[in-house]
């Protein structure tokens, strides 16, 4: 080989090993630093967690101890300096005292239908033995049904409700029937028949007598109102003059003969019916009293069946019924001859009617229409009247 090669050759080698030496080296030191590094990163963790869970442990004694002193020194003093008192008057509150019926029944001081032991509260409807049978209905007539829709559509200020059903085959018609309305005085229907139930429990005569007060005189339809403080009125005469005159003061001296409007809803659950309330003494201009125009109808229904009365009561309550001074609602689009027992009820908001009708052909059927209207708006009036038409022209024929 020449001398120069041999030389490069060398000199090739040399530096090569030299180069790989170094690079070795290097590589060794990387090694060892990133060793050094993850030592020191493991080691770091291991100090952290150890640190995390010795905190932990301080943090679940800390909590646990105060959550104890809270229980055991807060909360007792705390109960009894300020919840005790509150529950049972004492040194703090003397004249705070709790009324547990209240907190449990909140709304019984104004609706509640019964009253037992001095303890009033809302009872439902008696499911198992209604002491009232219920419509037995067969078909809807369309027609007739048809027709009242297409009169309500001339009448949009009115809202009403209609329930029809023939005694000749149940045939019926239902507009909105089982809607509540407020009754206005076709709420004293009810009252009238509690009285009579409570009558045939001999709970009272229709002889028995009250005085007319100051407490019970009040203003709207009736002649009471204007009558002499201190007269006498038997049983008999206030029922009369309640249903005929629509009498405001007869019928709160006679919901009052029966122990309370409590008394007389819960009667009515025990009847069977779900919807009708007597809240407030007449007149209630505010509508809180209440039915249905079903409702209304099966106490009519039930009115005139044997079971439920007896024959004494039914002549006599047909008898106010039949002798109603206002015939300006139902009756007046009846036919000539027809003879009808009903009652009426007008709050301004408010206006209805309901009862039988009996044609002069043999014809019998139960009718109620209860409209809501602009305060003592005439349309309202006028759409009964015109609807009764209707309904007289279909079945009386």
């Amino acid at each position: 080989m020449p001398e120069f090669a041999k030389k490069n050759s060398n000199n090739y080698y040399n530096y090569y090993s030299s180069y790989s030496s170094t690079s070795y080296y290097r590589n060794a030191y990387r090694e060892a630093s990133n060793q050094r590094t993850n030592n020191t990163v493991s080691f770091r963790r291991n100090v952290n967690e150890k640190k995390v869970k010795r905190n932990h442990l301080i943090h679940k004694v800390v909590s646990t101890v105060l959550i104890l002193l809270i229980g055991i020194f807060v909360l007792p003093k705390a109960f009894s300096q300020y919840v005790q008192p509150i529950l049972k008057g004492g040194a703090m509150y003397p004249s705070i005292k709790a009324d547990y019926q209240q907190m449990r029944f909140p709304t019984a001081n104004y609706l509640a239908n019964d009253w037992y032991l001095g303890v009033r509260s809302l009872q439902g409807a008696e499911a198992k033995k209604p002491l009232m049978a219920n419509i037995t209905e067969g078909q809807e007539i369309e027609s007739l049904k048809n027709q009242l829709i297409g009169l309500g559509a001339a009448y949009p200020s009115i809202h009403p409700a209609v329930y029809v059903w023939s005694y000749d085959d149940g045939s019926y018609v239902d507009i909105n029937a089982d809607e509540i309305f407020a009754t206005a005085s076709i709420i004293k229907l009810p009252v009238l028949v509690q009285l009579f139930r409570a009558i045939e429990r001999n709970d009272l005569t229709i002889y028995d007598e009250m005085a007319l007060t100051e407490y019970y005189r009040t203003e709207g339809s009736g002649s009471l109102q204007f009558k002499a403080e201190g007269s006498k009125y038997s049983i008999d005469d206030l029922a009369r003059i309640m249903i005929t005159e629509s009498d405001n003061s007869a019928t709160n001296m006679l919901v009052s003969k029966l122990g309370s409007m409590t008394n007389i809803n819960s009667g009515i659950r025990e009847w069977g019916l779900k919807k009708t309330q007597i809240h407030t003494w007449l007149p209630d201009l505010g509508g809180t009293n209440k039915t249905t125009a079903r409702e209304m109808a099966t106490i009519l229904y039930n009115i005139d069946s044997p079971g439920f009365l007896s024959t004494s009561s039914r002549e006599r309550i047909f008898d106010y019924m039949g002798h109603v001074h206002n015939n300006r609602l139902i009756q007046a689009g009846l036919g000539t001859g027809a003879t009808f027992l009903h009652k009426t009820g007008d709050i301004g908001t408010m206006l209805g009617d309901a009862g039988i009708v009996f044609t002069p052909n043999n014809k019998k059927y139960i009718v109620v229409i209860l409209a809501n209207r602009p305060h003592n708006s005439p349309l309202g009036k006028e759409y009964i009247v015109r609807a009764s038409e209707i309904i007289y022209n279909t079945l009386a024929g």
